[in-house]
């Protein structure tokens, strides 16, 4: 299907693995010029930097590096019209609320949440002195999370950046948008558990996996495909051009109870 997305510039953060790596190849194969932006590790983006593709480096908890990698991109490619915040981290370790470190919450709300409003930002400022023409295809996909609606036990941090990320900042920048972009949208999506490599450690977990199984009806983990392919659709001005200030969940029904015992998911301990 063209979504209408051939010569778009789109900017994927976290683009170095898993959801945003397929995200950046499914915007190439639909003709568009991609920047994927990584943080540390380049090597799964070696194959993929090609004429109409660039990786960048930068430290999104940083605003100077925030801004160079808008400068970088633009440079080489133009305004960039379609961003896709999708970065995030999630430390492995279970510590409730009375145990958690300031630290461990502070670094991790840094890194989920006040880098995606860095982001963001930058964004809306190159917005405002686009082409008027180019900003027909204005669109802002933030990527949340099921723990973001239902919280996460253990991962309070996690949860609270990802909830203020697809509420308020989301519903903020959806009204704000269409004052510099009158067509520009802005979305979320929230997925469940997806096999990637945040997830593996988690995942071998036996009660970490029984909870996400017997929480969802379909009985399945997401690959990053799922996630992807959305983000595409909801991206195509052609397809989605209606379509803003929405939280689309794609976590195979979840719901924030358990819904089977551990044999019935196949799980034993």
């Amino acid at each position: 299907m063209d979504l209408g997305l051939e010569g778009v510039h789109v900017l994927i953060t976290g683009a170095s693995g898993g959801i945003g790596l397929e995200t950046a190849e499914l915007f190439y194969e639909q003709g568009a010029i991609v920047t994927a932006h990584y943080n540390s590790n380049f090597k799964p983006l070696e194959s993929f930097v090609d004429s109409r593709s660039q990786a960048i480096k930068a430290d999104l908890t940083k605003e100077e590096e925030v801004i160079e990698l808008f400068k970088s991109a633009t440079y080489t490619y133009g305004p960039i019209q379609i961003l896709v915040i999708n970065h995030a981290i999630s430390v492995v370790e279970d510590a409730d609320v009375w145990e958690m470190s300031y630290d461990r919450w502070k670094h991790t709300i840094d890194t989920n949440l006040n880098s995606s409003f860095l982001v963001a930002r930058e964004y809306m400022r190159q917005l405002k002195t686009m082409a008027p023409d180019l900003k027909e295809e204005a669109c802002i996909i933030l990527i949340g999370s099921t723990a973001g609606k239902y919280g996460e036990a253990g991962h309070a941090d996690y949860a609270a950046s990802k909830s203020a990320m697809m509420y308020g900042l989301t519903m903020s920048l959806k009204n704000e948008i269409v004052k510099i972009a009158p067509k520009g949208r802005v979305n979320c999506i929230g997925p469940g558990w997806v096999r990637t490599a945040m997830a593996t450690d988690s995942l071998k977990n036996p009660h970490v996996a029984y909870a996400a199984l017997a929480t969802t009806p379909l009985k399945k983990i997401a690959e990053p495909n799922d996630i992807a392919n959305q983000i595409l659709i909801l991206s195509s001005n052609k397809i989605s051009g209606h379509v803003t200030g929405q939280v689309l969940m794609i976590e195979g029904g979840m719901e924030g109870r358990l819904l089977n015992k551990p044999e019935d998911v196949g799980i034993t301990f």
